[in-house]
């Protein structure tokens, strides 16, 4: 009973969705003109179409709520959703309100800069043009004029002004002339328009729901998707959400990276979340991005990026990656790397704002400048890696460099190599890997208006709990120490006991170095010191806490065989901990939920191995539902009079 009352009330509900979606859209047809890829559709057919897509069976679905968006989800496989990623929408509104209020700042500060810049322009016109036509009027000496010595002299706009008003009359044309001086005409745009926003790959049209009703500024939305399914999923889920979704929200069936490519530099913001990886949608992406726009990626193929199959990674990518305890900093950096190539196609440069490994998924945020003199600067953004395969020592070969001579830049390469064929610490080989970023994958000043937004309007973020704390674990990072290092895997190599955190960040301070924790790793340790001062105080700590002997061709035994350079100071140091550690503010926070983690790409039949994806209540729940349809009983015909003769 209970169920049949709801379904009721939701056909009801939709009924009046669907007559107000109507009237708004006709109020708002202004706004939802046709984009100039997609061509223009009869009143008819539109109507057509909302009836086809408001047309379902409501029972089929399930309604999902998400900040103040609401969706109806097909109780199958056949649209993709991850509940897991409300941290990832979450970041990514807290990212787009900055990137809303940044950009009306930097549009301000520019019309400033051009109004004095006019001003100071318009002085010097009208001061040589004084002295131009006070040399071109000046009459010769002796000269008269009526009988009379005269000297024409051309009157100031003030002189002027203050003559006329003592004679009584009042002249309109010298309060305009003074409006003028004080305030010069500026050359370009003066009001800023909404930003416009296109989210590639939509599927149910989340996120591009989510970002029309809770981000405020915000202008038109496309949403994509080459997926019929998704589409009409979309369309339905605009139409469910009411007039502000429908007058801001558009959902067409194309292919995103012909779309984009269509469309250049038409977009402040783009949005990249695909089912694995986006390397087949950066190099459009990139020209979909208007000049000082934001680029928003998201990349799930984690065990690529992280060394699973390096020719892989450096096929989608142009990187290889190494497999070491950075692994997973070591892949946002190579995606900045890959977004920065193919942005430099285009004479193009990106500025990372955020970049974030949480869970099974990465995201970064990335703003776009086209600048054929910065491009230049690329090479001194990228660097190789070399990491020893005996121990944890790495070392950074960067790319290129510059050489400053009188105010001129050249660029050249990097000098090489930064390491000897074998390792100083332990003798063993090095591998290498990259090209990666190795410039700071984010802008403190961002982050720290990034938090400040979020705290502020944390009731509005359900994930409040996770991105403020991932937010406050990056604003203290080292913004310009690439990778880090594991305390753990260095006591693994010498085969001793772990001294605590504290006590290791203590004798590095002590040292006279920098280092802080990772939002990647909670046992990740990010410092300027070079590795001899890190195996020396390593030296240090096990002269004081003695190991078991090893084998002498031992990484740990070459290492320790060593005399210290540096004498470890062990003594806490007050800046052991960060402030986040002295308030006890959460930072790694455990899953809010079992199976917390990818889901099954939509379409696909979901059966008993994927268990560890969906969990085993789930996957019995299905099968319950598809043991119940099968045994519905069909409705018996009832006997008629000659099947009652013909029986007897």
């Amino acid at each position: 009973m209970l169920l049949v009352t709801e379904s009721r009330t939701l056909k009801l509900q939709l009924k009046l969705v669907r007559a107000a979606s109507r009237i708004v859209s006709s109020l708002f047809s202004v706004f939802n003109s046709p984009c100039s890829s997609c061509p223009g559709e009869p009143e008819e057919e539109k109507e057509k179409k909302e009836e086809q897509t408001m047309a379902f069976n409501i029972e089929d679905f399930k309604i999902i709520k998400e900040g103040e968006a609401e969706i109806l989800m097909h109780k199958k496989n056949t649209v993709f959703f991850n509940k897991a990623q409300v941290n990832n929408r979450d970041l990514s509104i807290a990212v787009l309100r900055t990137f809303i209020s940044k950009r009306k700042q930097e549009h301000e500060a520019n019309l400033l800069k051009r109004a004095k810049g006019a001003k100071k322009s318009s002085e010097n016109d009208s001061s040589e043009s004084v002295v131009e036509e006070v040399d071109n009027k000046a009459p010769p000496e002796n000269h008269k004029l009526n009988g009379k010595s005269e000297l024409v002299e051309e009157a100031s706009p003030e002189e002027s002004c203050t003559t006329m008003e003592g004679s009584g009359k009042i002249d309109e044309e010298c309060d305009a002339d003074e409006e003028q001086v004080n305030h010069p005409e500026v050359k370009g745009p003066k009001e800023l328009k909404p930003p416009r926003v296109l989210e590639a790959l939509s599927a149910s049209g989340l996120r591009a729901l989510r970002y029309a009703r809770e981000v405020e500024g915000i202008g038109q939305v496309v949403a994509l998707d080459n997926d019929p399914a998704s589409v009409e999923a979309c369309r339905r889920n605009i139409q469910f959400n009411g007039s502000v979704a429908i007058s801001k929200v558009e959902s067409h069936l194309a292919d995103a990276r012909v779309y984009m490519l269509a469309n250049p530099k038409e977009f402040d913001v783009v949005d990249l979340d695909p089912y694995g990886s986006p390397s087949v949608f950066l190099d459009s992406a990139v020209q979909a991005v208007a000049d000082g726009g934001i680029l928003m990626c998201t990349a799930t193929d984690m065990a690529v990026l992280c060394g699973g199959n390096g020719e892989v990674c450096y096929s989608k990518y142009g990187s290889y990656p190494t497999k070491g305890k950075y692994c997973h900093e070591m892949a946002l950096r190579i995606v900045l790397a890959s977004i920065e190539s193919h942005a430099n196609r285009y004479k193009r440069y990106i500025v990372p704002v955020l970049s974030v490994q949480k869970d099974f998924y990465l995201r970064v945020f990335v703003r776009i400048y086209t600048s054929a003199s910065a491009m230049k600067n690329t090479p001194l953004k990228l660097s190789y890696v070399y990491q020893c395969t005996g121990c944890d020592s790495f070392h950074l070969q960067p790319l290129g460099r510059a050489s400053t001579k009188n105010a001129s830049v050249r660029y050249l390469p990097g000098f090489g190599p930064v390491v000897p064929q074998d390792c100083t610490d332990c003798g063993k080989k090095f591998i290498m890997g990259g090209p990666i970023w190795s410039a700071p994958i984010h802008d403190q000043e961002w982050v720290a208006s990034i938090i400040t937004d979020v705290n502020r309007m944390k009731s509005s973020y359900p994930a409040y709990e996770h991105i403020s704390a991932i937010l406050n674990t990056i604003s203290e990072e080292l913004p310009d120490v690439p990778l880090f290092l594991s305390l753990h895997n260095l006591c693994a190599t010498l085969k001793c006991t772990s001294p605590s955190a504290v006590i290791f960040r203590s004798a590095v301070i002590n040292a006279g170095y920098r280092i802080s924790r990772s939002h990647v790793c909670a046992i990740g340790l990010k410092s300027d010191a070079p590795m001899d001062v890190i195996w020396d105080i390593m030296r240090c700590w096990v002269k004081n806490h003695p190991v078991k002997g090893q084998p002498a061709d031992q990484p740990g035994s070459i290492i320790l065989a060593k005399e210290p350079v540096l004498q470890a100071n062990f003594a806490r140091a007050v800046a052991s901990l960060s402030k986040a550690q002295a308030k006890k503010v959460s930072r790694f926070l455990p899953n809010p939920e079992r199976h917390w983690g990818p889901k099954l790409r939509a379409g696909r039949t979901i059966t008993s191995k994927h268990v560890s994806l969906i969990g085993e209540a789930a996957l019995n729940a299905l099968n319950d539902e598809e043991d119940n349809e099968e045994e519905e009983p069909k409705s018996k015909k009832p006997k008629t009079e000659e099947d009652n003769n013909a029986t007897s």
